[in-house]
């Protein structure tokens, strides 16, 4: 009992994590936990009941065949009716809207290597100011692409932005003017050409909207976790993203899925790094994505597809959920060895905490 005392100290298992829907073992990560129902070497009576009865996608464990049937139809996400693609359209900088409506824009010339793709306009809401009619919205995606400068064009610089909200709706698109000269367009991966450019929005007129927008009234430096009106902002590569528009914006709302989630272990790999957004997707939502040009819209879409898997997931509430909290300090003290050695691995359970936000966390807290 001695080595499951400290274990459990310093595992932080808790309520949070990913676990066997089968014989109820605790992972780190879903990644873990995929490769003990599906991987070279998973434990043999959870395998077999996971091949007749299993999502491979969330990873659930269903009532049988039929109800994993139509739990699929659920689980398996589409990438197409559901985006509205915008890779190569040259949106003007002044996107205005004018009588019933109806939004200015340019077209520029496609080329996208696939007949008849359409580009679709449908649910755009782009303003200048970025007032948008619909106070319901608390989480924000954010996604850029970035363009090369410098002498070698290994400098980032973005040069397209887009911003959706948690119903999906498009609410920002806009090229971005870079401060500094681009030496590489990057096309084959942006479909970015110089034209779209040439006039775009600056920089600091960018930043200034989608941080005003994110803050929804608050004070960046005085924004609070709970109870403002601040907007969750989530994205791959949040913090690369922050930095090439010169931003800051307050940790504590920030939902980053991929790149740095050793933040969030249940997205990281089994050796601690971290998965790239296009495996993600297709891992936990079963379709593709950045298959050619990049679109900044289809990257929000899916970071926001994943946080809301992650979020929607059934924990037991606690109401100080985190290791962290100081009335969770004395759960596994030293003095208490005795006491713990008594008890059972449940029981220990019972006392242990998260020692990450776990997402389901923002349901709680109205999100």
């Amino acid at each position: 009992m001695e080595h499951l005392v400290e274990h459990m100290r310093i595992s932080y298992h808790s309520v949070h994590e990913p676990m066997c829907g089968i014989c109820r073992k605790h992972c780190r990560s879903f990644e873990s936990l995929r490769e003990h129902l599906i991987g070279p070497l998973p434990k043999a009576e959870c395998d077999k009941i996971f091949k007749h009865k299993g999502c491979d996608l969330c990873l659930a464990i269903l009532s049988s065949r039929n109800a994993l049937r139509v739990h699929r139809e659920t689980c398996q996400l589409s990438r197409t009716g559901a985006l509205y693609r915008m890779a190569n359209l040259g949106i003007q900088d002044d996107l205005r809207i004018i009588g019933q409506k109806r939004y200015m824009y340019k077209i520029a010339d496609m080329d996208v290597g696939v007949e008849g793709a359409l580009y679709r306009m449908a649910n755009l809401g782009i303003q200048d100011d970025l007032r948008i009619d619909n106070n319901r919205a608390k989480v924000v995606a954010l996604a850029c692409k970035m363009v090369g400068g410098g002498s070698d064009g290994s400098l980032d610089l973005c040069a397209r932005v887009c911003l959706t909200d948690e119903y999906e709706n498009m609410i920002f698109h806009t090229y971005v003017k870079p401060p500094l000269s681009v030496t590489n367009y990057r096309y084959d991966m942006t479909g970015i050409r110089p034209e779209f450019l040439r006039d775009a929005m600056p920089l600091r007129q960018v930043q200034r909207k989608i941080q005003d927008f994110l803050c929804n009234g608050e004070t960046v430096w005085k924004i609070r976790s709970r109870g403002g009106t601040a907007r969750i902002l989530v994205g791959h590569g949040l913090d690369h993203d922050l930095k090439c528009l010169e931003m800051e914006y307050p940790t504590v709302m920030i939902r980053q899925v991929s790149v740095d989630t050793a933040k969030y272990p249940p997205l990281m790999k089994t050796s601690k790094l971290s998965n790239s957004l296009k495996y993600l997707t297709k891992s936990y939502l079963g379709y593709d994505i950045q298959t050619g040009i990049q679109d900044p819209y289809e990257d929000c879409v899916a970071t926001l597809r994943l946080y809301t898997r992650m979020k929607s997931q059934v924990h037991k509430m606690e109401n100080y959920p985190l290791a962290t909290d100081p009335q969770n300090r004395n759960n596994f003290a030293s003095w208490r060895q005795s006491e713990l050695e008594r008890m059972t691995p449940d029981e220990m359970l019972e006392i242990s905490r998260s020692d990450y936000y776990c997402w389901c966390l923002d349901c709680k807290d109205g999100a």
